[in-house]
């Protein structure tokens, strides 16, 4: 049974860092595209990042140059680096996986077929 689970979510003041991380189980991904999304309260769910099994990175612009998305294929662990992390940043941040090996990148949720639980990553002001 193929599990993702995240962790490292919590409480930071504005400006603070927050790393997250994301465990694979049941499966090896390191050939498979990996990626972050967050959802705020009453908002729809967003791209975030994604690292792509040949290790390219992408990231929505809201993020770009504070979030930093990177993988360890030997422990199948995504992470997400979060600096200069804003009150806007916070919400429930979901890892996914994409079954498809060698795939091209992709913003959309669709592409992704397997989710963790999610982290609550809280930024006061």
């Amino acid at each position: 049974q193929v599990q993702l689970v995240e962790s490292g979510g919590g409480l930071v003041q504005a400006g603070g860092s927050l790393r997250l991380a994301c465990a694979a189980s049941g499966r090896s991904f390191s050939r498979n595209n990996m990626g972050w999304f967050r959802q705020a309260p009453e908002k729809e769910r967003e791209f975030v990042a994604v690292i792509k099994w040949s290790g390219s990175t992408f990231y929505a612009d809201s993020v770009k140059g504070r979030f930093t998305i990177s993988r360890d294929n030997a422990e199948n662990t995504v992470y997400l680096q979060m600096n200069s992390l804003k009150a806007e940043d916070t919400g429930v941040y979901s890892c996914a996986a994409s079954s498809q090996s060698f795939g091209g990148v992709s913003y959309y949720e669709t592409f992704y077929d397997y989710w963790g639980q999610g982290t609550q990553v809280t930024v006061s002001s």
